[in-house]
């Protein structure tokens, strides 16, 4: 990278909270240059303009550890920095390698992370920002799902309360925990006691019946079956203490998962609109199983940048799909990357998981794997780096995905994955 740019200078800044440990490293050579910046708008600014008027405004290299945060979202700003995150173990392996005893500071890393992108610039990748709705669709989509781990985990939470000291609503559930139903339930009676005083009108409304069959009782004698019930339920606990606490966790934990729900769905709104102005919305959604959910999270995955990516392979390690091999003499070993993008390795893995209720030649890989002993989550992981290679080409050629085109092609270029597609869902050549 370094032979590529006309770099006036290497800086290396050791990120923290408040202030950051900065090297800056000239390229014509000198002694290194220390300073702290503080992690305020003014500080930063008045850094910046000072390195721009020492160096004339040429290209100035930053490396730091960080691809997000306020810090970089400041940097972004200048066109003349060329920003390279870094991951924390690619320093942690530099430094041990120069300073085998274990010596660490943060002016010392800030030289340590210039002098790396210096000597080894081609091992680092520049980071270039996408364009607005790219990033919005990025940001909002991990929100969306840091919320939705947030909703399930409270939904543990619940759930186990309501074991411990009103099992009687388990019973009741029609749907999921978190739906709005359940929750208004719950907060409305939060207590067996407070089930069993409410009114058979109140309970007739509020009692939802479940999916009946045909051989089920009539709508109205089962109804007045689970009202009785209720009126003779035994609670599971008669301690004071543990009820007077179980339902204040109840009645909380139920506002933090209506709140939840709340923001969730704003969330997926603004997703939907955002994805609709996307360039390659249609291109995207064209694949089978993406949905409203995945389809914007593999737009946000690629981006608009054709460059950003020279090959398949690219997306394949940065999103930890691409296992790792190590072999030394006769020993080989292939192991998961866990070096990796937590995010972008969910996104990868769960649409795998999708298309094969939607994809006749996903299915089919899914059942040949199976055939052969594999387990489901190595199938899966290949699936996913399969779809990464289609992806990755019809985002380069601008193209939608054609199901029908690919099982052509399968065909001819697959015999074996061909064998378990079933007609006639696949038309012959």
């Amino acid at each position: 990278m370094n032979q590529k740019l006309d770099c006036a200078a290497f800086v290396g800044v050791d990120w923290a909270d408040q202030e950051h440990a900065v090297c800056v490293l000239p390229a014509e050579g000198g002694p290194a240059q220390h300073c702290l910046v503080k992690q305020q708008p003014e500080a930063i600014a008045a850094w910046v303009a000072g390195l721009r008027q020492q160096f004339g405004g040429r290209p100035i290299v930053v490396c730091l550890e960080q691809s997000r945060g306020g810090l970089i979202y400041a940097l972004m700003a200048y066109e003349f920095l060329v920003l390279c995150p870094i991951n924390p173990s690619q320093l942690a392996a530099y430094r041990a390698a120069l300073h085998p005893s274990g010596a660490k500071d943060d002016p010392t890393d800030a030289e340590l992370l210039a002098s790396f992108v210096r000597d080894h610039g081609d091992r680092v990748r520049v980071w270039l920002p996408d364009d607005e709705v790219t990033r919005g669709l990025r940001l909002l989509s991990e929100q969306r799902r840091t919320w939705v781990e947030q909703r399930v985990a409270l939904e543990h939470q619940l759930r186990q309360r309501l074991k411990e000291t009103y099992p009687q609503a388990l019973e009741l559930i029609v749907g999921d925990l978190h739906s709005e139903y359940m929750l208004a339930f719950l907060a409305k009676f939060p207590t067996l006691k407070e089930l069993q005083r409410a009114s058979p009108r109140q309970l007739a409304k509020w009692l939802r019946l479940p999916r009946r069959r045909p051989d089920d009782l009539p709508a109205e004698q089962l109804q007045t079956m689970r009202i009785a019930a209720i009126r003779q339920a035994i609670p599971l606990t008669k301690d004071p203490a543990i009820l007077e606490h179980a339902r204040l966790v109840i009645c909380s934990v139920v506002a933090q998962i209506q709140s939840l729900n709340r923001a969730i769905v704003d969330c997926e709104q603004r997703i939907a609109e955002l994805f609709a102005r996307h360039p390659d919305h249609d291109l995207f959604a064209s694949f089978p199983g993406a949905g409203t959910s995945l389809a914007p999270r593999l737009a946000a995955a690629f981006g608009t940048d054709r460059e950003k990516y020279a090959t398949a392979l690219n997306i394949q390690q940065l999103s930890g799909i691409a296992p790792v091999t190590r072999s030394s003499g006769k020993k080989k070993v292939v192991r998961a990357r866990w070096a990796r993008s937590k995010f972008l390795h969910q996104t990868f893995y769960e649409f795998a998981r999708c298309s094969t209720k939607y994809s006749v030649w996903a299915k089919a890989y899914v059942e040949m794997r199976r055939s052969a002993g594999a387990g489901y989550h190595v199938i899966i992981r290949a699936l996913a780096f399969k779809w990464q290679r289609i992806l990755f080409r019809c985002w380069q050629n601008g193209e939608c995905y054609d199901e029908q085109k690919y099982l052509q092609r399968l065909l001819v270029n697959a015999p074996r994955l061909a064998r378990f597609l079933r007609p006639p869902e696949v038309e012959t050549p």
